[in-house]
Formats: structure tokens, sequence, C-alpha cells
């Protein structure tokens, strides 16, 4: 009896227990990361009598949660990608919408600034239509201005966030430790905590939606967590700190430093995963180049347009007057080079555009170690050549294999050229070179005066009315140079000068002293002749070479003294004694020359130009090079949203996987307090049983 009330007493207090951890589970069925848990139940050890060994009953050995590590980690790893593809997608979504946007973007704009470039073209006298000009242009720079402030607010959105999401990591990572340190005291006695481990659990998966992390059980119950490249965030109840704090080189772009106890390490290019990962991510990838690309193209249209209206005459006859502001003025220049914070010196160069057409989409590196300079390109990591020339001013090339292995390297030109100037730097200082960063946000419309606009060429061609023959000369081009026309010295050069046809060879008589007239192709460059090839009649080195073939189209190169050059046709049958006169285009206000040269700017090939390509035109124009931005963000942005449903349904799934296991079901629980309750009531029956039995027994010796 004794023995039969021990049993009943056992499955009884089993029972009882088993009845407690399954009210447990169901009211923890909304606690996030909770595992559902289970009773686990032994028999005693038995008694032996002389029939056998008799049962004692049963004890709880254990109380054990439904987990997988491997289903929990499945399930961490698809939290900190699917995590990592949201916030890069919810950022460029944003991205792809303004540089697409038909009222957002820069392309209605650039393409307003053309047409209103043709219609004055039409009539470059008509001031009305040249205001137009004005005023398109201020539209296009307000454009430019207004897209760069939409990305700087991004970036600025992008440096907030950092510091959000880093608190909600330090929030985090501080309670892990914690959780370590209450898990490994609890564990000491033999048993599993088994909720303190599920709060473990779900605190590690929420960092995981911020950073991705790598987690490591320790024997004592305790995990350690580690981030980037293997920094440790959390060892045993101690954990480390993240702090955001302003870019070494640019104050604008944060960067992330990793803080245990007094050393700062900064970890901003190998943090991965999670919230934190994708934000650092999509400003890399996308944001920062997506600036440099919107500012190579506001420096080329100011470039290319301002250097085309310095090659032309307003309606006063003056050199035309630059449409958008100086690029170069020493304010902006000095805003592109980026001293490092650690810099031992005050040195601050200044960067100024040389080449608009060769500048890539790349920030640079500068770096001096008290003797040399060295330089190395961030998209790449390519190191460059550094010179100076003159002393002080360093220009930059990127040296690239010739094709042919007999011939020397390949120096390509970046497109800059970096001033030092005084205080000089001090051996270790460094500098980030941004030429194109700010160029969208820098560019201005400076003209207001109408008439300043350079729409007529500075040369014009033209037959002399008494010629005899039909002979046509087309109207000339000056051949452009890197600084604005002098009008001055053209009116001298050009007074004008005077062709006169010979018959006799056909040739021209009459160019000043020093001047020279070569045959050139449609290209407008000179045409080799062999020496060698003295049947040739058009080689110079014949007798019978002719320098005009009369009835088709001979192109012309004149040379003067100064260096001057122009290029021209003449076509037809000129007679004998026919003058051609070229001269300075003097009260030239209905000339549009200029003005339709403006006009092909816009499918000019001037972007992007590789310049050490030879006999191959590269380079995109104004609107491809937009283009080309619009479709790599727009790729992006559509890889990003394939990404985005990829890693929801792998995420979907890892959560399916590890509920299967670990979630709790209603259904099963609902069923188990019925069992256990059945349970309890047999094992109490055997306890009034045991009971009747005794009071029988002692009933007997009454």
């Amino acid at each position: 009896m004794a023995d039969l009330l021990s049993i009943g007493l056992s499955g009884l207090s089993a029972n009882k227990t088993s009845l407690a951890v399954t009210g447990h589970n169901i009211t923890n069925i909304n606690t996030p990361g909770f595992s559902r848990q289970d009773t686990i139940q032994a028999t005693r050890t038995p008694q032996f009598s002389g029939a056998g060994y008799i049962g004692s009953g049963t004890s709880l050995v254990d109380i054990r949660r439904s987990y997988s590590e491997f289903l929990t980690t499945s399930l961490r790893s698809s939290t900190s990608l699917s995590s990592d593809v949201a916030a890069y997608k919810s950022q460029i979504d944003q991205l792809d919408s303004l540089l697409a946007g038909t009222t957002t973007g820069v392309t209605p704009s650039l393409q307003k600034f053309f047409s209103a470039l043709q219609t004055a073209a039409e009539d470059p006298s008509n001031l009305p239509a040249r205001q137009l000009v004005l005023s398109e242009a201020e539209g296009l720079s307000r454009r430019f201005n207004t897209v760069y402030d939409r990305l700087n607010e991004q970036n600025s959105f992008a440096n907030k966030q950092m510091s959000a999401v880093s608190d909600q990591i330090n929030r985090l990572s501080g309670s892990i430790a914690s959780l370590n340190q209450s898990i490994a005291i609890a564990q000491s006695n033999g048993s599993q905590p088994n909720d303190l481990l599920d709060a473990r659990e779900e605190a590690v998966r929420q960092l995981s939606t911020f950073i991705g992390v790598n987690v490591v059980a320790q024997n004592d119950g305790t995990q350690n967590v580690f981030i980037g490249s293997g920094q440790p965030l959390v060892i045993g109840s101690n954990a480390a700190r993240l702090e955001v704090v302003p870019g070494t080189n640019d104050p604008n772009r944060s960067e992330i430093q990793f803080l245990v106890g007094a050393s700062k390490q900064t970890i901003t290019t190998q943090v991965t995963g999670g919230e934190l990962g994708g934000i650092l991510r999509y400003r890399e990838e996308v944001l920062d180049t997506t600036f440099n690309s919107l500012g190579r193209l506001a420096l080329a249209v100011s470039d290319q347009v301002n250097s085309q209206l310095g090659q032309g005459l307003d309606l006063k006859g003056q050199v035309g007057t630059k449409l958008f502001g100086d690029y170069n003025s020493e304010s902006l220049a000095r805003l592109r080079v980026l001293p490092s914070s650690n810099n031992e010196s005050n040195a601050s160069p200044i960067l100024n555009i040389s080449n608009s057409s060769v500048l890539t989409t790349s920030d640079y590196r500068l770096e001096f170690d008290g003797t040399n300079y060295s330089a190395r390109r961030l998209s790449d990591n390519q190191s460059m050549t550094v010179t100076q020339n003159p002393p002080g001013t360093l220009s930059f090339g990127f040296v690239r294999p010739n094709a042919n292995p007999n011939l020397p390297p390949i120096v390509q030109d970046q497109g800059f050229q970096v001033v030092i100037g005084t205080p000089a730097p001090a051996p270790g200082d460094s500098f980030v070179l941004q030429p194109t960063r700010i160029g969208a946000s820098t560019i201005s419309t400076v003209l207001d005066q109408a008439d300043q606009l350079a729409f007529a060429a500075p040369i014009r061609a033209e037959a002399n009315l008494q010629n005899r023959g039909n002979g046509v000369i087309s109207q000339p081009t000056l051949k452009p140079t890197d600084s604005d026309i002098n009008p001055g010295a053209l009116q001298i050069a050009f007074p004008p000068v005077t062709l006169t046809y010979n018959a006799a060879d056909d040739n021209f008589s009459g160019l000043p002293a020093g001047a020279n007239l070569v045959k050139v192709d449609g290209k407008g460059v000179p045409i080799a002749y062999e020496p060698a090839n003295l049947s040739d009649p058009n080689n110079p080195s014949n007798p019978d070479y002719q320098l005009f073939v009369p009835g088709q189209q001979n192109n012309y190169q004149l040379t003067l003294a100064d260096g001057t050059s122009v290029n021209m046709s003449v076509s037809g049958r000129p007679e004998n004694g026919d003058r051609f006169d070229i001269s300075f285009n003097q009260n030239g206000v209905s000339d549009n020359r200029n003005a339709l040269a403006l006009v092909g700017l816009q499918s000019k090939q001037v972007v992007g130009v590789d310049p050490s390509v030879k006999g191959i035109t590269t380079g995109s124009s104004f609107t491809d090079s937009y283009g080309d931005l619009i479709e790599r963000v727009g790729t992006l942005t559509a890889q990003a949203r394939q990404d985005s449903e990829a890693t929801t349904a792998i995420l979907k799934q890892a959560q399916d996987n590890r509920d299967s296991l670990s979630a709790v079901n209603l259904d099963e629980e609902a069923a188990n307090l019925i069992k256990f309750e059945q349970y309890y009531n047999a094992s109490a029956q055997v306890i009034q049983v045991a009971r009747s039995l005794f009071d029988t027994l002692i009933g007997a010796f009454r």
C-alpha cells in the first residue's frame, strides 16, 4: 500500500508539472522567439522482491525545449540577408524614381535647353529667342542643383539611420551579454534555463536584422557574437560598442567605429548584412557613383558650352561671355580636396579640372611620404602615376599595357590637376580627391545679357562678285583652341586673306607670309602622300600635283604664321583669277554657325572620353551619359526588387521551418491538456485506492 501510494504520488507530481508546462506553452504562443517545451519522464529504480523487480513509479528528469541549432542559424542568416536587401531597396527605389522621372530628372531640362538653342539658331538676332536660352540654362542649372540636393538628403538620411541602427545594436549586444551572465549562473546547476535561452536567441535574431553576426557557443552555455571581419561584439558577459562618427576625410559621410575599452577601430568597409550593411552597400555601390556621374555630366555641360561660346562672337562683335559659372574658381577647387583629419599639417591643396571630357566617376586618394606623392583610384584600387609639371602641380594618369608589346605602356590622363600650394603637406598626410562629387551642386548660370550669347562664327568667306567661274567656298571653321578667341587678333590676321585661283597649275596664290594651305580629308586631317609615288597627280612631289581638282569638293586647312588655323572647302569650276576672301566676321549679327555648333553639342560624344584610344570614337553625349546613369540605377533597382522577393521567400521558409519544430500549436497543446488531466485524475485514483486499502487494513485490527 505504501508502494502503491508512492507510485500514485509520483504520477500526480509528474503530471502536475506537465500540465504547468503545457499551460506555459499556451500562454507564450505570441511571445517572440519562444520555443515549445516538453517534459521528459523516466521510471524510478525498481525494487527487488521474491517475485522479481517491482516498479516504483515515475520521475521527471528534464523540461526540454524544442530547438534546432541548424534551423535557428538558418533563420538568423536569412533575417540578416532580408534586412540588408530591404534597406538597400527602400533607398534605390527613391533614387530610381528621382532620376528617371519626367519632372524630376535632368533629361527634360537638357532637351528644353537645346531646343531653345535650336530655336535661337534659326533667328540669331532675335532677342526673345536668346532670352529663352538664358531661361532654359537657368532651369538646367537648378535641375542639377535640385537632384544633387535630393541625393544629399539621402546621404544625410543614411547617416542618421546608421546612428539609430548602431544604438539598437548596442542595446541588443548589452542585453545578450546580460543574458549570457544569467544563463551561465543558471546552467551551473546542470539544468537548461529554457526561457533565458529563448530570450537570448530572440535578442541575437533581432541583432541580425541590424547587422550580420556570427555566433559561437561556449561550454558554459554563453554565446560569443562576432561582426564584420571577426570583431567580437559580445564575449561572455562583456559587450563592445559601435559608434557612428564623421568621416576621417569627409565629415558629411559617417563612418562606423568599433569600441572595446579605450581602443577604437574603423570597420565601415567590413560591416555586412542587416539594415546597417544594406545602407552601407547602397551608399558605396549606388549613391557615391550617382553623385560623381551627375557631377561629371554637369561639369561637361558647363565646360563644353562655355568653351564653344568662347569660339564665337556676340551681337556686339565681342568674344562670347561664359553662360555657366567658372568651375575652377579657387573656392570650388578647394572643396574637391578633402584632407584627412589625422594629417599633421594644415595643407589645403586645390583641384582644377583640366579636361572635363576624360573625367571618370571615381574618387582618388593622394598620399605623401615626405618625398614622393602616390595616388590610387578608389573605384578599382588602381595605382596612378603622379607627375609634377611645373613643380607643385600634380597630374595623374592610369597606366595600362599597350596592345602592341613593342610600344611603351599607355598613360590615360584623368582630367584634373592638384596644386599643392602652401603650407606643404607633412610626411604621412593623405587627401581624398573628388573631382566630380560637387559638380551638380555648384553649376550655375551667370550670363544675364541675351545679346552676349556668341552665336556668330568669327571668320567668314565669300567669293568675289567679279568672279567669272562658278567656284563656291564654304564658310570656314576656326580650329578650336584651349582658350577663347581674340577678336582683335583675328581682325588683324584676316584683313581679309584673299586666295586667287591659278588655272595653269590648279593652285591658289595670295597667301600671307608664313601661311600654309594644305589639303585635308573630310575629318580635317591633312592628307598624307607617298613621296616615292611620283605618278600620283595629287603627290606634292610630282610636278603635275593639283592642289585643286575642278568639279569636286576640295577640303583645305589654312594655317597663318601665328598658328591660327581654319578649315574650309572649295568646289565648282572657278576661272583663272577668281578670288575668294576669308575675313573677320565683322557685324555678323545674322550668322548662326556658332549657335549650330552649340546645338551640335547635344549629340557630340564629350563625356567619359578615352584619349588613349586612337581612331575610335569613345565617350557619350550628354543625353546618353545621363541615360547610362538611369540605366545603371534602373538595372540595380530591378535586381534589388528581385532580391527582395527572393530573400523574403527564403526568410519565410526559414521561419516556417523553425516554427514547424519550435512554435506552439494550440491544437496539440489542447490535446496535451486533456491527456495530462486524465493522467492526473488516474494518478489521483491510484492514491484513492491505496488509501482505501490502507483503511481496510487498519479496520481489520480494531
